[in-house]
């Protein structure tokens, strides 16, 4: 099976910009793997078919903010920002899974929007869908309280086993605040029985609190 049957956004793409899209074969990347840094150049467009991209802004004061995660089926908008517009990354992007996925280079993605109104409408969906959800990024950064985005991100990674991995200087990526501020909002949550810390792990102890946390500021 051709890789491009296995992404259900290119179906019904004509044959001739399908055939161009053949040409190109899937990358396995492995977990860490970074795929640009602030300043690269933009080489290309990646259809992410299995895995993820985590795409992070750093600040000169070192703190980190996730702005978002390109899974199967969703695009880097730094990516598209570049290759219309001839832009530099001004973000980092890093695997956190074993990712597979299709790189399309500069040329034949500018030729593929040209050409194929089946492609131009699928990138500029993708985009647009992009767009909306780092508004509602904006929006939980600038107007709801880190707790309540810490108590609602835990809860996003929980899938069901009670205990998520991950690291505190992760969460504070994730949520965009410190990782000095994450540890005592942890301390406090674990003193009152809602959570259990441990190296790269936090257990969820009590998810209705949480859970009424998550809600607090909506």
């Amino acid at each position: 099976m051709s890789w491009v049957d296995e992404t259900p956004s290119l179906a019904g793409l004509e044959l001739e910009a399908r055939a161009r899209l053949e040409t190109l074969g899937p990358q396995r990347l492995p977990l860490g793997t970074t795929l640009f840094r602030p300043g690269d150049a933009v080489q290309g467009y990646a259809v992410v078919l299995s895995g993820r991209v985590d795409v992070t802004l750093t600040g000169a004061t070192g703190r980190g903010i996730l702005l978002y995660a390109v899974e199967p089926g969703q695009s880097c908008i730094q990516s598209t920002m570049g290759l219309l517009g001839g832009d530099d990354y001004t973000a980092e992007a890093r695997t956190v899974a074993e990712t597979r996925l299709v790189m399309l280079p500069r040329a034949m993605f500018l030729e593929l929007i040209d050409s194929s109104a089946t492609f131009r409408g699928t990138v500029f969906h993708a985009f647009a869908q992009r767009m909306q959800s780092m508004m509602q990024l904006l929006e939980r950064v600038a107007f709801q309280r880190v707790e309540c985005r810490l108590a609602e991100r835990l809860l996003m990674l929980d899938h069901g086993a009670g205990t998520v991995r991950v690291t505190q200087a992760d969460l504070a990526a994730q949520v965009g605040s410190a990782r000095e501020v994450i540890s005592r909002r942890l301390d406090a949550w674990g003193q009152k029985g809602w959570v259990r810390t441990g190296r790269g792990t936090v257990t969820l102890l009590d998810r209705d609190a949480l859970e009424r946390l998550s809600r607090a500021d909506t």
